[in-house]
Order: C-alpha cells, then structure tokens, then sequence
C-alpha cells in the first residue's frame, strides 16, 4: 500500500512539474509582440529604448535568447536611414508556443511568412485583439516600408524617430493581417496612425505595441 501511495506521489510531482515548466515560452521564443508598449505613445526612448523594451519582457517572460531588437525603423536627421529587416538577425523566428513565423529575413517579408492573429502573439504566448475584438490593438508600430524598409519620402512615418508622444505620425502594420488602409493585409505597413499620442494609437486601433526579434 505505501509502495503505491509513493508511486502515485511520484506520478503527481512529476505531473505537476510538467505543468509548471509548460507555463513558460518555448526554449526557441525568438518573435513577438509586446505584451504592452511604453505607455508613452509612439515615444518608445528612440531605438534604444524600443530593443531594451524587448529584450526587457522577453527576460521577465524566461526566453533564453539574450539579445533583442524592435523591429522598427528610423530617419535619424543627417545620418543613413535604419531598416527594420536590417536589425533583427538571419532568422529563423519562433514564438511563444514554438511556433516557426519566418525562416529567414527574405521569408519573413513574403507571402509564405506565417504571420497571422494566432501566431503573431505575446512573449507570454497570448493572443493580441485583432478586428472585430473590442478593443481592437491590431495596429503594430513598425515605421516601415512593405519590404521591411525605411520611407525614404521625407515624411515622418517614425513619431520623430519613436521619440514622439504627439506631433507626428508612425506606419503600422495588422498583425491579423485584417482591417483597413492602403495595405489592410499588410503585418507590417498597413497605414500611418492618427497620430502619436497615446491616445491617438489607441483611437486609430492599436495600443502602441511593436513586434521584437532575437538577433
């Protein structure tokens, strides 16, 4: 009788065990989108501030990869233009769940990516509100062209470099890959926000989230 209560015990912590470790991302996390932003809008502490950002959450959450970069690009004044696909590693990514999103940066930005609502999630492994949740968060800052690069028009797509919490304007993509403006389908260059207030993100459909990569 004892031999079977122990048995039993044994089964139970091991089980238990099992459950604890299956709480945390998988060993290969190496993609997702901030469980929050800055809070502070589009001003993310320019670049810097967006990869510590990362690499920050990805820590709290146990990822094991160390080194971070928010996949967003720049325009600094007087200096060559910063390309989102130039920033984030070779590839491949995977998510919280274990899930491979792209092989390689060339993947990533074609048609054959995996990127949609179920698989671009958290470093938490959680899913983010998309079109027709309320409220809708599918708005991803990114500051980027189609192919993964920075505009080059003059204009500001970047909320002054993610250092703006109010003039100015940031490309975003729709992480569902659903919704509205001149790439609705777009993960990451659908339209430009409203504005760059926090404010202004959430009233354009997002909440100032941005999608982060191991290098």
């Amino acid at each position: 009788m004892n031999g079977r209560i122990l048995i039993i015990s044994g089964m139970l912590a091991a089980l238990s065990g099992t459950a604890v470790f299956g709480q945390g991302p998988s060993e290969q996390l190496s993609f997702f989108i901030t469980s929050e932003g800055s809070g502070n809008g589009a001003n993310l502490g320019g670049l810097a501030g967006a990869d510590a950002h990362c690499a920050k959450l990805a820590k709290a959450a146990g990822a094991k990869k160390t080194k971070w970069a928010a996949y967003l690009s720049a325009n600094p004044e007087g200096k060559k233009a910063v390309n989102a696909k130039d920033r984030i590693g070779k590839g491949p990514w995977y998510n919280a769940k274990g899930v491979m999103v792209a092989k390689n940066v060339a993947d990533l930005h074609s048609d054959a990516n995996n990127l949609k609502k179920e698989t671009s999630i958290t470093e938490k492994g959680e899913v983010v509100n998309g079109r027709g949740d309320k409220p809708n968060q599918h708005d991803i800052l990114t500051g980027t062209q189609l192919d993964g690069t920075a505009f080059t028009d003059g204009k500001d797509h970047t909320c002054k470099n993610w250092t703006s919490n109010g003039e100015g304007s940031a490309e975003v993509g729709h992480h569902d890959r659903q919704g509205g403006g001149a790439n609705a389908t777009s993960w990451n260059s659908a339209h430009p926000s409203r504005g760059c207030s926090q404010e202004n993100l959430v009233g354009t459909g997002g909440s100032g989230r941005f999608y982060c990569f191991a290098k």
